[in-house]
């Protein structure tokens, strides 16, 4: 039996942030009812590439979901919605600060309905503090917390990370922060709220660069794929193309010297140690890729990983899905298409021996449930009055 089998969640996330934490909790048995507003539903089911009411962003977050269409202006529309979360355990939700309260559906409201209810939020900047009201979007967020400030060339612009990483972190720490609400609810009988920001969530994963400030009061620097603490630990140029090499330590960058038949830079005083190569990285640099040029990336990854150190190519996103470990960690999986054929979508990451995650629902078309969960609500509102 999967581990949330039994558990409804009420999922009124769209975009990103949401519906990653959303899609967690149904691939783990949950029970996952996501409310669309009418017409368009959750917006990222028109964002390019889209096709027939769905798109690659909204398949990629919302399969194990079951879709209504309700009209929170409407008191028909609230009436189902409050029926829903009266026997629901969980409800998720990523409007901005303020705005379901406004509709009567703010934790406070909901918790005196249900004082079982374990209630998510999940907002650029969390429920409190001077920027509460704001909305958030992962490229401000990105911009904001300092990440792009290190993330790009030396000497070049800060750049965005190429996927939307504080969305998806806090997505996480939805996950986490709601299945520890569930763990203190059996204990005490009693739901809360959990407030999660993408602030906040991106913030807390700089521990690198702030421990630098920290440390040394400088602001850590863009430094391309250099790593600031470490080398040779980054990008090397090869003939044809680039790879990782990752020496971490004095035993690896020994053996990566064996490995191409350089020990003299081993013994070389300006590389021997790792502050040596951090202080003389550009003379390093010079020397490594003037060895690694006359191998390419299939010939230096065999000559290393032969050496046991960890390196691997620079790949672009279909290279990386082809990876027979893709296949035999079982991270990319089919689902039925409504229009027919199959689509493809990645696993769930999450391993457990006993109960593992489970591919029940493709994700749904735009209010595809709305008869069955209202129907269903309406006969627990009836059996509840008798």
């Amino acid at each position: 039996m999967p581990p949330l089998d039994g558990i409804t969640v009420v999922d009124l996330t769209r975009v990103v942030a949401g519906p990653f934490c959303t899609m967690m909790l149904g691939d783990m048995g949950a029970d996952v009812i996501k409310i669309e507003e009418p017409g368009r539903g959750d917006e990222s089911r028109g964002w390019e590439p889209a096709f027939d009411g769905w798109s690659s962003y909204f398949v990629g977050l919302n399969r194990n979901k079951r879709s209504v269409v309700l009209d929170l202006k409407t008191l028909d529309g609230r009436a189902v919605l409050e029926r829903l979360v009266e026997r629901a355990d969980v409800l998720v939700e990523n409007f901005r600060p303020g705005s379901l309260s406004a509709l009567g559906f703010g934790y406070d409201d909901m918790q005196r309905r249900n004082p079982r209810l374990v209630y998510c939020s999940i907002s650029g900047y969390g429920h409190t503090g001077p920027r509460c009201d704001l909305a958030g979007y992962d490229v401000v967020i990105q911009g904001e917390s300092g990440l792009m400030s290190i993330t790009g060339q030396t000497g070049g612009p800060p750049t965005r990370v190429g996927i939307a990483i504080s969305d998806h972190l806090a997505g996480l720490y939805a996950n986490q922060g709601i299945l520890l609400a569930l763990i203190e609810r059996a204990r005490t009988g009693a739901g809360q709220h959990i407030d999660i920001a993408l602030f906040d969530s991106m913030v807390s994963v700089l521990t690198l660069p702030a421990g630098i400030l920290f440390a040394t009061g400088k602001a850590a620097r863009r430094m391309g794929n250099e790593h600031p603490s470490l080398t040779p630990y980054g990008e090397f140029a090869v003939a044809d193309g680039s790879l990782i090499v990752a020496a971490g330590n004095e035993r690896l960058w020994r053996q990566l010297c064996d490995a191409i038949e350089r020990r003299d830079l081993a013994e070389d005083p300006r590389f021997r140690t790792n502050v040596d190569r951090v202080r003389n990285r550009s003379a390093l640099k010079v020397e490594l890729e003037g060895a690694f040029r006359g191998y390419t990336r299939e010939k230096l990854t065999a000559a290393l990983r032969k050496h046991q150190v960890p390196c691997g190519p620079v790949r672009d996103i279909p290279e990386a899905l082809a990876d027979p470990q893709i296949a035999a960690r079982g991270m990319m999986v089919a689902m039925d298409d409504p229009r027919g054929g199959v689509i493809q979508t990645l696993g769930n990451p999450v391993r457990l021996s006993s109960a593992p995650w489970s591919l029940r629902r493709r994700p749904p078309r735009l209010g595809e449930h709305t008869e069955e969960v209202v129907k269903a609500s309406d006969v627990a509102r009836d059996d509840a009055s008798d």
